[in-house]
């Protein structure tokens, strides 16, 4: 996630609040495949299935490893995504994921964190969604 400006990763993170546009923006402005990440994590099947058709699996993986699916998370370090890994510990609220990244200077994911963590806290969970 670190290629994308900062702007992009902020309409990211407001893609979970309640009345949101920035899933549309996000569309608008060439970034589907982030805009498909907020509407997985959101529940969506197909959404996930549209990130594994088009070969995003470290997002797919970061959905499911956010919905705490060990498989998941496990994919992501072996496949040396710490950063995403260490997203998806952080919406978890792992204290160790947390001080990483503020440690490496990753406010902003932490601000991605604390976004879906929100929405996500507010929602019932889905037992059907489909596992990574």
């Amino acid at each position: 996630m670190e290629q994308y400006p900062l702007k992009v990763l902020v309409a990211f993170a407001e893609s979970f609040t309640e009345r949101s546009n920035f899933h549309a923006w996000l569309m608008k402005h060439g970034y589907p495949e982030l805009a498909a990440l907020s509407s997985a994590i959101r529940g969506s099947e197909e959404a996930f299935v549209w990130l594994m058709k088009n070969q995003y699996f470290h997002y797919a993986a970061l959905d499911g490893a956010i919905d705490k699916q060990l498989k998941a998370r496990i994919w992501l370090t072996r496949h040396e995504f710490p950063l995403l890994g260490a997203l998806a510990d952080a919406v978890n609220e792992n204290k160790q994921a947390i001080n990483w990244l503020e440690m490496n200077g990753h406010q902003i994911m932490l601000f991605i964190a604390q976004k879906i963590r929100t929405f996500r806290d507010s929602q019932v969970y889905d037992y059907h969604k489909m596992h990574f």
